[in-house]
């Protein structure tokens, strides 16, 4: 395994990244709702950076098995809270195709927040089979199976404090 982005590197942008939501949510509450469990690691450094007032929440979908993405998006654990007003961030590891992503949007306007934004870690726009608007993105990546800081590889090495990639 080679490492892709190392330690400093992720943490460094956290910062930036949560200097933005911070901007842009001044003096409001945040419903982060981390998608488990690959967003564990982000959400928990994303929020702990954040002055706003945070409340965590979290959903389990499944859309991949092994490397390759199934295409069918299941809701296996669901929100315990209510989100009607309030303003929410989707907080993911990684988009890829955009669906899982696209469903999940779709899902929780539904629910009626006053405002629904994506951050995710990385992002792979190459593999991406339906557009979809994301608000903060702290890396961009080339089309690599990453692992670590919470991506994993049938549910082993989201430990890693860096992300490597698989050939």
């Amino acid at each position: 395994m080679d490492i892709l982005i190392n330690e400093v590197r992720l943490q460094k942008r956290i910062n930036e990244l949560a200097k933005m939501i911070e901007k842009d949510y001044q003096g409001k509450e945040i419903v982060l709702i981390g998608i488990l469990k690959g967003s564990v690691p982000f959400l928990w450094e994303l929020s702990k950076r954040l002055k706003n007032d945070v409340i965590m929440e979290f959903m389990e979908v499944s859309s991949y098995e092994g490397t390759e993405s199934t295409g069918v998006v299941t809701i296996k654990k669901d929100l315990s809270g209510n989100i009607e007003g309030k303003d929410v961030i989707i907080v993911e590891d990684i988009i890829d195709t955009g669906r899982t992503l696209t469903y999940l949007k779709q899902n929780l306007l539904e629910r009626k927040p006053n405002s629904l934004k994506i951050a995710t870690l990385l992002s792979k726009p190459s593999r991406r089979v339906l557009e979809l608007d994301v608000d903060y993105i702290g890396f961009q990546i080339e089309d690599k199976f990453v692992v670590g800081f919470g991506l994993d590889y049938n549910q082993k090495l989201r430990n890693l404090p860096y992300i490597g990639y698989i050939e």
